[in-house]
C-alpha cells in the first residue's frame, strides 16, 4: 500500500474522533470526507488575496480554489456557473448587462450582494488604478454608475459600446463589508455594504480613496504569511485559505474545505496542500505528493512511462502559447515575399519531432496564433485565414526563395533558448531545412530569449507566445500600439478589426472576426505557429476528479471542488 495511503487513512481515523469531540463545530458540506488531503507541488507564490489587484499565476490559481464567480473563460469561451448567478443583455441600445446573484454567500456567513457587485464595477473601472489617491487620479471609465437593486442582488450595468467580453467583464474579487469595515472604521457588516454603495454612487473622493487603499493594500500577503488577519480570510469558493507559510525552497499553501459553499459542485477533500515541487517531482508522485503538473522533458520520459505502467493518470493539455517561428519585418525579411518564401520552407512537423523527441505526440499541431487548437474558434480561424493557401508547405522552397528575389547564401539569424531541449531541437530542424533551401543560417541562441527579443539584431526567432483570451489580450500582442506588441509592422486594417472584436457581443460573429484578424497576420507573413505547447498533469492513484484545463494560470485550480481520494 502506498505511503499516502497509509497517510490518509491515520488521518480520516483522527479527524473522525474530533468530529465526534467538536461537535459544534460548523458543518462541512456532505460531500467533504473529513480528513483527506491531496498535496500538489506548486511552484508559484501567493502575494495577495486580491487576485484583481495583483494578478499573478499564483494569486490567480488561489483565487480560482477561494472565489466563486459568474463563470470562467475556457478556449476562448466564456462557460457560465448559474450556481453563482446570472448573466444577461437587458438593453440593446445603450448596451447594458444585468449581473444577477443567486445566493451565495461569504464563508463568514454574510451573503453576497449588490455591494460586492458594486465594488467588483468600481474595480474594473479604474476607480482603484494603483498610484491613484482618490477616484480621480484613477481615471475611472466615462459611464454611468450602475443601478442597483439592493433585494435582487444584482446590478445593471451600461458600457459605453457593445462589449465582447460582457459575461465576464464584472467579478467579486474580495468582500464589500470586509473592505467597507476596514476603510471606514465600522464593525456592523451592513452598514459597511452601504457605505462602500454610497462611496461609489455618490463619486465621494475621500471614500474612494480609503477603499482604494484597502483595496490595493490590506490583501497583501504579509513576509511569512503567519499573521494573515482572520476577517481577510473570508471565501467564496469552495476552499477558503488557512495557512501560507514561508521557506527557504518556496512557500506551502494549505486550503480548507469551505463550509458556508454551496455552489453547482461542492468540494470532496477536506485539506489540499500546495508545497514546493522540488528538483524531482515526477518521483516525489505517490510519496510526499499527489499531483504535479511538469514539461515533457526527455528527463520525465522514463519515470512518467513508469507511472503510467502502475496505473497512475497522466493528463496533456497545453499551457496557453504556442511555438511559433517568429520573423522581424526587416532587413533580409522587408518584403513580404521574402517572409513568405522563408516560412513556407519551416518544416513544422520535422520542428517538432527534433525539439519534443520521444514527447512528439504530446504537442498538438496549429496554424493558428489567435485560436488554441481544439477550441470551438479555431476550426473557424485556420480555415477562414487563408494560413494553407498563404503560408501552407513549399513545393520547391529552392524556387520559392529564387521567386521572392532573395540571393542564394542571405544570412538569416535565427534566436531561441539554448537551455530549452525544445527550441534547441526546433532551431536544429530549421537550420538544417534552411540551408538546403539556400538560405544561410547563423545560430544567434540566447540564454534570455525575453531580453534578446527587445534588443534586436535577429532576423528569425523560435519563440512561444501567448494565445490571446480576450480582444484586450489581441490589441497588445498584434495592434500597431500593443504594449506587448510582436511585431514592429503596423497595419490600419487589422486595429480596426480589433476594435470591432471588441464590440462583436455574438460569439459566432466574432469567432469570424478574430478569423479575419488572423487572416492580416498571414497576409503579412511574419509568423508561423507550428505547436501548442503541452502541459502534463500527473496524479497519484488514489486521486480522481481531477481535469487539468488548457491555459495559463488557473489551468489546474479550477476543477479543486470535484477533487476526491479514492476509498
Amino acid at each position: 500500500m502506498p505511503m499516502t495511503v497509509h497517510r490518509r487513512v491515520a488521518a480520516v481515523v483522527l479527524a473522525l474522533v474530533v468530529a465526534v469531540l467538536a461537535g459544534c463545530a460548523p458543518a462541512l458540506p456532505s460531500t467533504v470526507v473529513v480528513g483527506t488531503r491531496i498535496a500538489v507541488g506548486w511552484n508559484a507564490e501567493l502575494t495577495s488575496l486580491n487576485a484583481a489587484a495583483a494578478p499573478t499565476a499564483g494569486n490567480l490559481q488561489i483565487a480560482q480554489a477561494i472565489r466563486a464567480d459568474f463563470g470562467d473563460i475556457v478556449d476562448g469561451d466564456f462557460v457560465s456557473d448559474e450556481s453563482f448567478g446570472t448573466v444577461a443583455i437587458v438593453r440593446e441600445e445603450p448596451f447594458t448587462v444585468r449581473y444577477d446573484l443567486g445566493e451565495p454567500s461569504w464563508s463568514d456567513g454574510i451573503p453576497l450582494d449588490a455591494a460586492d457587485l458594486l465594488l467588483g464595477w468600481a474595480a474594473s473601472a479604474g476607480y482603484f488604478a494603483s498610484g491613484a489617491d482618490d477616484v480621480g487620479d484613477g481615471e475611472p471609465e466615462a459611464a454611468p454608475v450602475p443601478t442597483v437593486d439592493e433585494f435582487g442582488r444584482s446590478i445593471d450595468v451600461t458600457f459605453a459600446h457593445p462589449t465582447n467580453t460582457w459575461q465576464s467583464a464584472i467579478t467579486v474579487p474580495v468582500a464589500a463589508h470586509i473592505v467597507g469595515k476596514r476603510a471606514f472604521g465600522l464593525d456592523d457588516d451592513m452598514e459597511a455594504k452601504q457605505a462602500v454603495i454610497r462611496a461609489v454612487q455618490e463619486a465621494d473622493a475621500a471614500a474612494l480613496a480609503a477603499i482604494a487603499d484597502v483595496w490595493r493594500n490590506a490583501f497583501t500577503i504579509p513576509e511569512g504569511g503567519s499573521r494573515i488577519a482572520p476577517d481577510l480570510l473570508v471565501s467564496s469558493g469552495p476552499f477558503r485559505l488557512d495557512q501560507v507559510d514561508a521557506a527557504d525552497e518556496g512557500q506551502t499553501v494549505t486550503l480548507v474545505a469551505d463550509p458556508s459553499y454551496r455552489g453547482a459542485a461542492t468540494p470532496q477533500v477536506a485539506q489540499i496542500d500546495l508545497v514546493p515541487a522540488g528538483a524531482e517531482p515526477v518521483a516525489a508522485i505517490g510519496g510526499s505528493l499527489d499531483i504535479v503538473q511538469v514539461g515533457p522533458t526527455a528527463s520525465h520520459a522514463a519515470p512518467i512511462k513508469e507511472l503510467e505502467r502502475r496505473d497512475h493518470t497522466v493528463q496533456t493539455t497545453h499551457d496557453g502559447t504556442v511555438w511559433t517561428v517568429l520573423l522581424e519585418p526587416t532587413g533580409v525579411f522587408a518584403d513580404a515575399a521574402a517572409r513568405a518564401a522563408f516560412l513556407r520552407m519551416v518544416p513544422s512537423s520535422d520542428l517538432v519531432d527534433r525539439g519534443a523527441g520521444v514527447w512528439s505526440s504530446a504537442y498538438t499541431a496549429t496554424t493558428s496564433l489567435l485560436s488554441a487548437p481544439g477550441s470551438r474558434a479555431y476550426e473557424v480561424v485556420s480555415e477562414d485565414s487563408g494560413f494553407a493557401v498563404a503560408l501552407g508547405k513549399a513545393d520547391d522552397p529552392v524556387l520559392e526563395r529564387e521567386a521572392a528575389g532573395v540571393a542564394a547564401g542571405s544570412t538569416v539569424c535565427v534566436l531561441y533558448e539554448r537551455s530549452t531541449e525544445f527550441a534547441a531541437g526546433a532551431f536544429a530542424a530549421l537550420r538544417d531545412a534552411a540551408q538546403a533551401a539556400g538560405w544561410s543560417v547563423a545560430d544567434c541562441g540566447s540564454d534570455d530569449v525575453g531580453a534578446a527579443l527587445d534588443q534586436g539584431g535577429w532576423n528569425a526567432a523560435i519563440v512561444r507566445i501567448p494565445i490571446p483570451q480576450t480582444p484586450a489580450d489581441v490589441a497588445a500582442q498584434w495592434g500597431s500600439e500593443g504594449d506587448a506588441s510582436l511585431l514592429a509592422l503596423a497595419d490600419p486594417e487589422r486595429d480596426a478589426l480589433i476594435a470591432q472584436l471588441a464590440q462583436t457581443v455574438d460569439v459566432y460573429e466574432a469567432r469570424e472576426v478574430l478569423a479575419q484578424v488572423e487572416a492580416t497576420l498571414v497576409r503579412a507573413a511574419v509568423a508561423r505557429p507550428f505547436a501548442a505547447n503541452p502541459r502534463l498533469t500527473i496524479l497519484d492513484r488514489d486521486v480522481t476528479g481531477v481535469t487539468a484545463r488548457n491555459g495559463a494560470d488557473a489551468s489546474l485550480t479550477h476543477s479543486v471542488a470535484q477533487w476526491a481520494v479514492a476509498p
